[in-house]
């Protein structure tokens, strides 16, 4: 009934009729309506937000065996969502999930074993969870396994099963493999070299606020290498990317907008600086 209540099923829609249905089950010791409560109480669904009521029930639910709420108990730990941040107990929480085939707690507990984060450094181990969580359908650790086999960390480094997880990655929408996609076409690393299809990645990457993709699609539109050249357009992505660098790119991305600002005129200024703005705006 709180689940009819939370999404409208046959019911009007109402989130504190949800929690309090939530709750009398929760009471009873419903590991689901465990988590639904703590749901409500993280995202303040019927209820007022507590962070700390939602720890409590989801932490319930989890001990019961509950495998999504194990993943957001670790959640909240590596987070800092109303308790310190604490990555070994966020590592043991994940680890629980894990192992019983949530995928987005193997790619989690992948992270810790490479980032060294509440458990020792091992690649070995960051690969076996990002192998089961990419095989398992996480899109971070599609990109993730992508970034081992890119690297060789963990194992032996290989461009191909690489570029195969940043392709599968890319196509379902993440930025950071679109991004490293365009850099393998525009590098030929693992394909034959295609400043077109390297522009395609990179233009989708640099949509999703990718900065180092940004940089690379502002210099091609200032060169005119691989598209028409466009100052309106370059000063538009070197503008949006410079922020968000640092180090190099950051020195690089600025001599590029000087020089190409000083190919437009006040209008044209202002009109790449309104296309950023209203860029901005919906992202």
């Amino acid at each position: 009934l709180g689940l009819a209540y939370a999404n409208g099923d046959g019911v009007p829609q109402d989130s504190g009729e949800a929690a309090k249905w939530f709750r009398k089950a929760a009471e009873q010791g419903h590991a689901v309506a465990q988590l639904s409560l703590g749901n409500s109480y993280a995202y303040g669904l019927g209820v007022p937000q507590d962070l700390a009521e939602a720890l409590k029930w989801t932490r319930l639910a989890a001990e019961q065996g509950l495998a999504d709420a194990q993943f957001n108990v670790g959640g909240t730990y590596a987070l800092g969502e109303g308790v310190a941040i604490d990555y070994a107990e966020a590592a043991k929480w994940f680890r629980r999930a894990a192992e019983q085939g949530h995928a987005e707690a193997q790619n989690n507990l992948g992270l810790a074993y490479e980032q060294s984060l509440g458990v020792r450094q091992d690649y070995s181990e960051a690969f076996k969870w990002y192998l089961l969580a990419a095989e398992g359908g996480s899109l971070d650790g599609q990109f993730n396994l992508g970034r081992l086999y890119d690297h060789g960390r963990g194992i032996p480094r290989d461009t191909a099963e690489a570029l195969k997880w940043y392709r599968l990655a890319a196509n379902r929408g993440s930025a950071l493999a679109q991004n490293n996609l365009g850099f393998a076409y525009e590098n030929g690393q693992g394909v034959a070299a295609d400043f077109g299809e390297a522009l395609k990645w990179y233009r989708l990457a640099a949509n999703q606020g990718v900065p180092q993709a940004q940089l690379v699609l502002g210099a091609a539109y200032a060169v005119g290498r691989g598209l028409p050249t466009d100052f309106i357009q370059a000063h538009l992505w070197l503008s949006l990317a410079i922020p968000n660098c640092s180090g190099e790119d950051k020195k690089k991305g600025i001599a590029a907008l000087k020089i190409v600002s000083s190919h437009l005129t006040d209008r044209q200024l202002a009109e790449a600086q309104r296309l950023a703005s209203e860029w901005k705006s919906k992202h």
